[in-house]
């Protein structure tokens, strides 16, 4: 079985797997109250609570509430619009490698391939070109749905265009999701401003103190791409 990739965030925002969650703790809770308090409580009454609920959630899950893959925002970023501004910035700057090699950097070293890719990858493994795409973009996908947890709604629904949707996820592809998530690029964006988020972007261009020339460029990509439609 494989889960949808908003999962998460579905199973903690959607008011629907709530009213399930509330139903499944009314049928059960005669039985709770008789064991903790010894107490006998009418069972018709939290039977009646319990399926309203529960069936409030199935309804629920058929209306849209606003946290599905497509983005319900002025800029209706879909999954296919972020990967279009995404895989190119990110695919530049990280570099493609079709064969397995020890990235002995890493500590401890491991085996890595394609754009970054080490989950399952062994010594002599190779892959096609169109094979490393699908691996770079299923894993943007999953750094987009993990680096929205940071943002608040009204960020997602009215800051996130594609291109700068897709800034954020490159920062977190090179700095990491939490690094990314907790940054005062993704602070100033929650609070309004976008701009002042996107030049926060640019700080994370040092590597061992110093800046470094690379880190610099890419940064600089990351706040054109980002500031696209900021006036």
């Amino acid at each position: 079985m494989r889960l949808i990739p908003n999962a998460k965030r579905i199973a903690i925002r959607s008011h629907s797997m709530w009213a399930n969650y509330l139903g499944i703790l009314c049928l059960v809770a005669p039985e709770l109250i008789f064991w903790l308090f010894e107490r006998d409580t009418n069972p018709r009454i939290w039977w009646i609570a319990g399926v309203t609920l529960i069936a409030y959630g199935i309804f629920g899950r058929l209306k849209d509430q606003g946290i599905g893959d497509k983005l319900h925002s002025p800029f209706s970023v879909t999954i296919a619009a972020f990967l279009l501004a995404a895989f190119p910035i990110v695919s530049q700057w990280e570099g493609k490698e079709n064969r397995a090699y020890l990235d002995r950097i890493a500590s401890p070293p491991v085996w890595t391939v394609c754009y970054g890719e080490t989950r399952g990858v062994k010594q002599g493994d190779y892959y096609s070109d169109a094979q490393c795409r699908v691996m770079l973009e299923r894993g943007l996908i999953e750094y987009r749905n993990g680096l929205h947890l940071y943002f608040t709604d009204e960020t997602i629904t009215h800051r996130l265009t594609a291109e700068r949707d897709a800034a954020y996820v490159s920062l977190a592809w090179n700095v990491g999701m939490r690094g990314a998530g907790k940054s005062t690029a993704t602070r100033r964006l929650n609070a309004g401003n976008i701009s002042g988020g996107c030049t926060a972007l640019t700080w994370w261009n040092r590597a061992g103190g110093r800046v470094v020339r690379g880190l610099a460029r890419r940064r600089q990509a990351e706040y054109d791409l980002c500031m696209i439609g900021a006036a």
